[in-house]
Order: C-alpha cells, then structure tokens, then sequence
C-alpha cells in the first residue's frame, strides 16, 4: 500500500516543519507550500490524499483556496482540514459549512496529531464534515 499524501498550507515555517516530521513519523509523504499562490501547482504535481490548510495565510485566505479546490472537477473531492489557530466558538461549524472535511486547532498536540491526521484520510473510511 503507498504512504498517504499529505499537503501541508501554512505560512509559519515553524509549525509546518513540526507537522511534518509527526506525519513522516508516522509514514505519511509530506509537502508543503508556506503561502497560497504556490498551492494550485503544488496540488497538481504532489496529488495529495489530503490537505492541511492554515485558515489565515498573508496572500489568500485559506477559506477562498478551499472553495478554488472544490471549483475544480480534479480536486473536487480532495480530502481539506482545515489547520488553524482560529479555535473560537463557532469556527469549526463554519469551516466545515465552507467545505472543510475536517479541523485541527493549532497548537497542535504532538501526540495525537498523526492519527488526527490519518483518521480523516480517505482510506479512514470516515465520512466528510466529521
């Protein structure tokens, strides 16, 4: 069975090297793009099984690149979690009704995120928007 694919979108250097390292860890084959003009081509040559999005990039929300990747028929039914910092009430439910499959609070905890992560792959057999 090939390794998931796992597309990381975050501006922060930082938390995109930790995520990272938890999903090779647990191997997974990691990418990654620190703004969202560089995501459409990476998306296209990486292919992920899911991507991880960072909700407030400095270029383009991650909210307008979710709905560019839900517009395209090849990228309509990629698996997108939102990855964010934005933990107040209701921001879950709104990412989600944005066309979210899944949400991750950043800070992330070490010791879970990898199965986090690998139960909102398609192959997890979980439904979308859970």
């Amino acid at each position: 069975m090939n390794a998931p694919r796992v597309l990381i979108v975050d501006d922060n250097a930082v938390n995109v090297e930790l995520a990272a390292y938890l999903l090779a860890e647990a191997g997974m084959q990691v990418a990654s793009v620190l703004d969202g003009r560089s995501m459409g081509p990476k998306v296209a040559a990486f292919q992920p099984d899911l991507v991880l999005m960072d909700m407030q990039l400095p270029d383009i929300d991650g909210q307008t690149l979710t709905a560019q990747l839900r517009g395209q028929p090849a990228t309509r039914t990629l698996v997108i979690v939102a990855f964010t910092a934005l933990a107040m009430k209701g921001d879950r439910e709104k990412f989600l009704a944005g066309g979210c499959d899944g949400y991750i609070a950043k800070p992330i905890d070490v010791a879970t995120f990898a199965a986090e992560v690998r139960g909102l792959l398609p192959a997890s057999g979980r439904p979308p928007n859970t």
